[in-house]
Formats: structure tokens, sequence, C-alpha cells
């Protein structure tokens, strides 16, 4: 079975690429333009990991990824969180497990992926 990602992506440009090149890579995109219900759908698709767009890393820019980091049914699960923000590394100290700013190199953002994967799995064995 391949792996779940959740993308939570506002622009629906990117989100379509990315669940394009999810599809092409044999993950299983599930795609959503806002985190409206984000909590239902992570329950209903049960992801093996997140990729969150961040517009700043503040504390209201951070409120997803903190609450999926702190709630007990999801805190395991793996957040990359993508970004345009300069100071974007910020949140992998607040909130996520890896950060990846945009404009990414899609090579480096499914090695991403991978590398989360593996150490979810590794987690989990």
């Amino acid at each position: 079975m391949s792996a779940k990602i959740l993308v939570v992506e506002n622009d629906p440009d990117i989100l379509q690429i990315i669940g394009h090149v999810l599809a092409n890579e044999g993950y299983q995109p599930i795609e959503c333009r806002n985190e409206h219900g984000i909590f239902d759908v992570i329950r209903d698709n049960k992801p093996d990991a997140i990729l969150l767009d961040v517009v700043k890393p503040t504390e209201q820019g951070t409120v997803l990824c903190r609450e999926i980091k702190a709630a007990e049914t999801t805190r395991h699960i793996p957040v990359i969180v993508l970004s345009t923000h300069a100071q974007i590394e910020t949140v992998k100290e607040i909130c996520a497990d890896e950060v990846v700013k945009k404009p990414f190199d899609i090579d480096y953002l499914l090695a991403v992926i991978k590398e989360q994967l593996a150490g979810d799995l590794s987690v989990a064995n």
C-alpha cells in the first residue's frame, strides 16, 4: 500500500502540481485548499505525512501545525511545512518535523518526504 500524503496548500496551481508529482511517485495525495475541517480529513484518510503551507512563522501562522503536533491522535504524523517566508526555519523549532522553502526543487521535496516517512516507520516498528 502506498503512503498517503495530505497536502494543505491554498494556491490551487501549487496544490495541483504537488498532487500530480506525488501521484507519479506512487503516493496517494489527499489535496486540501484550506485547513477547514482538517482534523476530519486526517481522521477519515489517516495520512502518513502532511505537507502544510504556512504563510508566516507567527503564533497565528503556526496554529494548525501546533494543533496537529499537540493532538494525541495526530502528533505521530510527520508535518513538512512549505513556505515562502524568509524566516520559515523557525517553524521547525515551533512545530514542524521539517521545512521546505518555496520555490522548492521537486527532487528535494520528494527526498524530504521519503526521509520523514522512513523516520516515521522506524518509530512505529
